[in-house]
């Protein structure tokens, strides 16, 4: 088991910067990649961003140039650095957590914080 636990959202006017923090406990020997997704109202959850326990990075296209993913590993946590935003950025914003699991993978996701961006 694996449980997240989110902070930092807020509102910010746009083009402001806000930093979230998520983090694990459990078994989190276990967490190979760990990802930020958020989800607007009416809209699907969609990936923000993602890293590997090595630190490879992946970011949506929305995203990249404006948002940084971390993770520190020692501190079993992982942060996203969102700058320039945009009020289309408001969104409940997800901690995601990934177990492999023999030939497959267990989602693990925290309870999410608000980002709002007023424009």
């Amino acid at each position: 088991q694996v449980h997240l636990v989110e902070s930092g959202g807020g509102l910010v006017q746009a083009g402001g910067s806000l930093r979230l923090s998520c983090a694990a406990s459990g078994s989190i020997f276990s967490i190979n990649i760990m990802a930020w997704y958020r989800q607007a109202p009416g809209k699907q959850r969609e990936l923000v961003a993602s890293i590997t326990r090595s630190g490879r990075t992946n970011y949506a296209g929305s995203v990249k140039g404006r948002f940084t993913i971390s993770r520190d590993n020692a501190k079993d946590s992982v942060y996203l650095q969102m700058n320039s935003l945009k009020p289309e950025d408001t969104a409940a914003y997800y901690c995601n957590a990934e177990v492999p699991v023999r030939t497959t993978s267990i989602n693990y996701w925290g309870q999410g914080t608000q980002v709002t961006v007023s424009s």
